[in-house]
């Protein structure tokens, strides 16, 4: 907008997506980083002008450079809320001003306060106020929250589930398992017990292992899994990733049918493609991956020559493989829906953060260490930034394989069922810490607040490793295009889109209120449960999330796309704005690989294969779908109680 006495001036700032590997651009404390794009016309040839970005309270300013009529693209900015002026020289005269969306968060007014403290409708407090004899106790909040009464007093209209056996065996820690080719996997799902943080939970695990084993195999192998299940509820196993035969993908419905409890199945596999893969059940995961239903595959590249050489570990001192997960807890376990998921908006948000099922993650190395981690996000709907203290880190593959070109990176933001490896040199001697360091915002207030989870300790002894890896580290190693045209795609229409929105009906009043005055910002990513009553009351029964074919209006199982075998599909996934709740959605796609080829047009500048994308909300991703695996395959959401609502389609490819 243009100041008085400024006519003719109008201006316009494209918050552009900053290029790198994630598609959700932060720092290392979680802060949003955007490239301020400013189109600009009516200034005056005869002055010269001058961009700045504020804080509201214009306690910190800076000078993003000179600009002139048509398009300006400036350094990059990190500002939660901001304002972006245009300044007249040498007389430093204010002439335009634009304020960044997330100004708009202000408080509500007195009524919006006094609508919050009433309690329920009759009606509606019949079915969400708490009930002790309904088994729900109170979920977890945040301090930083502001709470009104009548989001205190919401309960989800479901019944509470938890399985309980004090006569299951303890849960053992994960054991790697190194198969040949042809060798036979004995695989059971059960129950366990676990005692985290002093309290005892019963859980489900593999083999009875939390997390499940970790199976390392080689590129091209094939194994043979007899599967067997032991839980008092149907399930399957899903290969995650894995380019398989589809009868052996574990979708019920799809391509098998769900195992009742004692039955079992024989899952053959096959693993075209080296990298880092997992497996978890694929009936209501946000139940059973939960409860611990969740493993590790590392497919090595086998031989190891040409090209590859250098992506392998003969340039690192150790490995370490890592699951990252987060579990809800309260006083007591906060129980799951049983006929529907909790949690439907946002997802299940935990409060007790696990690295390979520990809280309290140790590593000991020694000064100069390069370690490669194998980073898999378990959980069902965080998204994750996390980092070492004190340490430098480079990307080095994703899902399905390296990048073009290894990159550092300042943390790494993964997404659920996102895949990254990355090396991290320890050059100090004494303590890392692995961190998650990300941003809440208290909805209420339109107040932006700072979160840090300790993952792990990384203890770095004063002498030097042998042998030094120092030299390899330091150098950002470059490959070959992974295929010879895939920019050329850019500039070509969609093949298909995807549209990614959500219908609701029958959510409290309280809920739907305060939902509309949200729905003037929606932040890229929500980082942490900072809505924990209205989510945990929200279930599948009242929430449907959407995947949309805009061109035919079909929408989730009704889709039908059909891709022949051989070809490259270029798919555009449109997380809609005006959605009721924006959200990210980690879109996971079976059975085949894509690249990422740009986010809100923004063209990716390193490319890896990845079977899992991280749609930020509002935004539009193009991935290009190498369709080269024949079958019957599910392309869903893969926030877990995104999915049990209803958010999932499926492809053919002939």
């Amino acid at each position: 907008m243009a100041a008085p006495g400024a006519s003719g001036l109008s201006g316009r700032v494209e918050l552009s997506h900053p290029p790198g590997p994630f598609t959700v651009a932060v720092s290392a404390d979680g802060r949003s980083r955007y490239v301020p794009i400013i189109s600009l016309s009516g200034l005056s040839s005869a002055r010269s002008y001058v961009a700045w970005v504020a804080r509201p309270q214009l306690d910190s300013i800076i000078k993003l450079g000179r600009v002139k009529n048509g398009i300006n693209r400036l350094r990059e900015i990190d500002f939660e809320k901001f304002n972006v002026l245009i300044s007249e020289e040498p007389s430093g005269r204010y002439v335009l001003r634009g304020q960044s969306p997330s100004t708009r968060l202000f408080p509500p007014d007195l009524l919006e306060f006094s609508v919050g403290g009433m309690g329920q409708p009759r009606d509606t407090a019949m079915h969400h106020h708490h009930d002790a004899e309904a088994g729900w106790p109170m979920v977890p909040t945040s301090p930083q929250l502001t709470m009104l009464p009548s989001e205190m007093a919401l309960r989800p209209a479901v019944t509470p589930y938890l399985p309980v056996d004090s006569t299951a065996p303890v849960a053992r820690a994960s054991r790697r398992l190194r198969l040949r080719d042809g060798d036979t996997l004995h695989l059971e799902a059960g129950i366990v017990r676990r005692t985290i943080k002093g309290q005892t939970y019963t859980l489900y695990a593999f083999n009875g292992q939390y997390p499940g084993p970790l199976l390392e195999v080689t590129r091209g192998s094939q194994i043979v899994v007899l599967f067997h299940n032991g839980l008092p509820d149907s399930t399957t196993v899903h290969w995650h990733g894995v380019r398989l035969d589809d009868h052996f993908d574990g979708v019920p419905g799809l391509t098998q049918v769900a195992l009742a409890p004692g039955e079992t199945f024989t899952y053959h596999l096959r693993f075209p493609d080296a990298g880092i893969y997992w497996y978890h059940p694929h009936v209501r995961e946000d139940v059973q991956q939960e409860l611990g239903l969740y493993g590790d595959i590392l497919v090595r590249p086998f031989p190891l020559s040409g090209t590859e050489r250098g992506r392998g570990s003969e340039d690192v001192n150790r490995e370490e493989i890592l699951m990252l997960d987060d579990l809800l807890v309260g006083d007591t376990p906060i129980p799951l829906g049983l006929e529907s998921p909790t949690h439907a908006l946002m997802g299940r948000f935990g409060n007790v953060m696990l690295v390979n099922g520990e809280p309290d993650y140790r590593l000991s190395v020694r000064r100069g260490e390069v370690v490669r981690f194998y980073l898999t996000n378990a959980s069902n709907t965080r998204t994750w930034n996390v980092s070492f203290t004190g340490a430098r880190m480079k990307v080095v593959a994703s899902d399905a394989g390296p990048f073009e070109h290894e990159a550092w990176i300042a943390s790494v933001v993964i997404g659920p069922a996102e895949r990254y490896v990355v090396d991290v040199r320890f050059d100090a001697s004494g303590s890392s810490q692995f961190l998650n360091r990300v941003r809440g915002l208290d909805h209420l207030y339109g107040r932006f607040f700072s979160e840090v989870d300790t993952l792990g300790i990384i203890t770095v002894a004063a002498q030097y490793v042998r042998p030094d890896h120092g030299a390899a580290f330091a150098a950002l190693r470059r490959y070959p295009p992974l295929i010879a045209d895939a920019r050329s795609y850019l500039d070509r229409p969609p093949d298909h889109a995807l549209i990614l929105t959500l219908e609701t009906h029958d959510l409290p009043f309280v809920t739907q209120r305060l939902m509309q005055l949200d729905s003037i910002y929606f932040a890229p990513v929500e980082w942490s449960g900072t809505m924990p009553m209205m989510n945990w009351a929200s279930t599948g029964r009242q929430v449907r999330w959407i995947l949309r074919d805009p061109a035919t209006g079909l929408e989730n199982t009704a889709v039908d796309w059909r891709f022949a075998r051989g070809t490259f599909v270029k798919i555009r996934l449109v997380n809609e704005r005006r959605a009721f709740h924006g959200m990210q959605h980690p879109i996971h796609l079976h059975g085949q690989r894509f690249l990422v080829l740009a986010v809100n047009g923004v063209p990716t500048e390193n490319l890896a294969w990845k079977d899992t994308v991280l749609v930020p909300a509002g935004s539009t991703v193009d991935i290009l779908v190498d369709a080269a695996n024949p079958g019957h395959w599910m392309l869903h959401c893969h926030i877990a109680e995104h999915l049990s609502a209803g958010m999932m389609t499926h492809i053919t490819v002939d």
